[in-house]
């Protein structure tokens, strides 16, 4: 079963708490204020998956974002509980999202995905997702994202 979670549970904060490490191992699980706001931010539509007994077990993140050429959409943060995956529920996921992204009158829906992650990149071409050659840039602005555990900031470098 797909459900929105629109608000925060004591549930969707442990299952995150899960999740996001095995999305990305070595980061911190989102605080219960970033999980907050990211759930009080209406562009973020985010979406989990129930296994049979009712356990979260999946979640994928659903972004808006409006610019000049038309309302985009992307997927973040695609997660499958390990003991659950090749069940479906990522694919359930997807297609959740992929149904809300054109209720929302997307033109775009684009999303990323490591290459290493095959099963992940062998779903989003069946599903239609087509690889794009493209070069994708980032610049870290602040040291207030997500860092490996443990992780301090650094403090600047001056060079004389």
């Amino acid at each position: 079963m797909i459900e929105r979670i629109t608000r925060l549970t004591p549930e969707f904060a442990e299952a995150m708490g899960r999740l996001v490490p095995q999305l990305s191992p070595g980061l911190e699980p989102p605080s219960a204020a970033e999980l907050t706001a990211m759930l009080s931010d209406h562009r973020v539509h985010l979406f989990v998956a129930r296994s049979s007994d009712g356990a979260i077990q999946g979640a994928v993140a659903l972004v808006f974002y409006r610019v000049p050429t038309g309302l985009r959409a992307r997927i973040e943060d695609l997660v499958v509980s390990q003991s659950q995956r090749g069940l479906g529920l990522g694919k359930a996921l997807m297609l959740h999202a992929m149904e809300a992204a054109r209720e929302e009158q997307a033109h775009l829906l684009d999303l990323t995905s490591n290459p290493s992650r095959v099963e992940a990149n062998q779903l989003y071409l069946a599903l239609g997702f087509q690889r794009w050659e493209t070069n994708v840039y980032r610049k870290v602005l602040d040291d207030r994202g997500p860092r490996p555990a443990g992780q301090v900031p650094r403090p600047p470098c001056f060079l004389v």
